[in-house]
């Protein structure tokens, strides 16, 4: 459960893996307006960070994505790099996260945007992540020095067999899934917070891009605004991939294209038993309850924003 102080979260732990490193968040200066982009994984987060990438440089093309807004918390490059590249940019920054609120410092100076996907989407995407990822993707991960606990293992032998993994043990060998959506889920009435839906992007992508371009207070004129939502689209980001995706896609096989590869909703259907997904839905009602595990399904407005605990 997320802890407050004075109306906002506080972050209460430090979250290390192969992956995190969450002090990197712990002494980041914050600017007004700094939009920090937050998800679980695979829920859109390199789309949404193309998408800010459009608003804050007007539908300019080419925009290198993958220099300008790091992944703060991941452990590689040092923390210490990414803050002095951040703290050198000129233009209102936008950053990614993985964490869960409670490993992270929350600011009221900036404005998040958080992205769900149905977690069932969300593990088929992180298979073909894992068992696309080349050798120099686990060094990274596994020979930085300062890696806490165990090793990134290979990939599963299957995405099913993967789903089995990922449910059974909470996120392996990722990280923890419910209660880092739950935090999030926790926080959503915050006025500096907006909660977006993988799904609504697929079917509304201009529409949804209008709803954050009015939460930041961006505004494009009209050829600004048609380039902006042509330079968001899969296949323009696909041919793109040098400037959109982390490390210019070499880190996986077939670059680009494998890291975004087919970006469908419910794909989940051609790869998982019936079995699994009852399983699932089992265990997302229980950890999330009926609203919460409702609109991770399938997106659409969210009703009852609520309160702080």
């Amino acid at each position: 459960m997320v802890e407050w102080r004075d109306g906002w979260p506080l972050k209460t732990r430090e979250l290390h893996n192969h992956h995190f490193d969450s002090t990197a968040w712990n002494d980041f200066a914050f600017r007004d307006n700094d939009i920090v982009i937050a998800t679980y994984a695979k829920a859109g987060t390199t789309w949404t960070q193309q998408i800010m990438g459009q608003l804050v440089f007007g539908g300019a093309a080419d925009v290198p994505i993958h220099d300008i807004s790091p992944w703060l918390d991941l452990r590689a490059p040092p923390t210490a790099v990414k803050h002095a590249m951040l703290a050198a940019q000129q233009h209102r920054r936008f950053i990614k996260t993985h964490l869960p609120v409670d490993a992270l410092v929350y600011s009221p100076r900036a404005k998040y945007i958080y992205i769900g996907r149905d977690g069932r989407d969300v593990v088929v995407s992180l298979y073909n992540h894992h068992a696309s990822a080349l050798p120099p993707w686990y060094q990274m991960l596994n020979e930085t020095p300062g890696r806490v606990g165990p090793p990134m293992p290979p990939p599963a032998d299957s995405a099913s067999e993967a789903f089995s993994l990922w449910l059974e043990h909470d996120g392996a060998p990722f990280w923890p899934f419910f209660s880092s959506v739950r935090s999030w889920w926790e926080i959503r009435h915050l006025p500096n917070l907006l909660f977006l839906h993988y799904a609504d992007l697929k079917r509304d992508l201009a529409g949804q891009m209008r709803r954050i371009a009015d939460f930041l207070g961006i505004h494009l004129e009209p050829a600004q605004w048609t380039n902006a939502v042509e330079h968001c689209g899969f296949e323009y980001m696909r041919a793109h991939g040098d400037y959109a995706v982390p490390a210019g896609g070499q880190l996986w096989r077939d670059g680009a294209s494998s890291f975004l590869h087919r970006g469908q909703v419910g794909r989940w259907r051609e790869l998982l038993t019936s079995e699994q997904s009852d399983a699932y839905e089992r265990r997302v009602l229980a950890e999330l309850g009926a609203e919460c595990a409702g609109w991770l399904a399938q997106g659409g407005d969210i009703v009852d924003a609520g309160v702080p605990a």
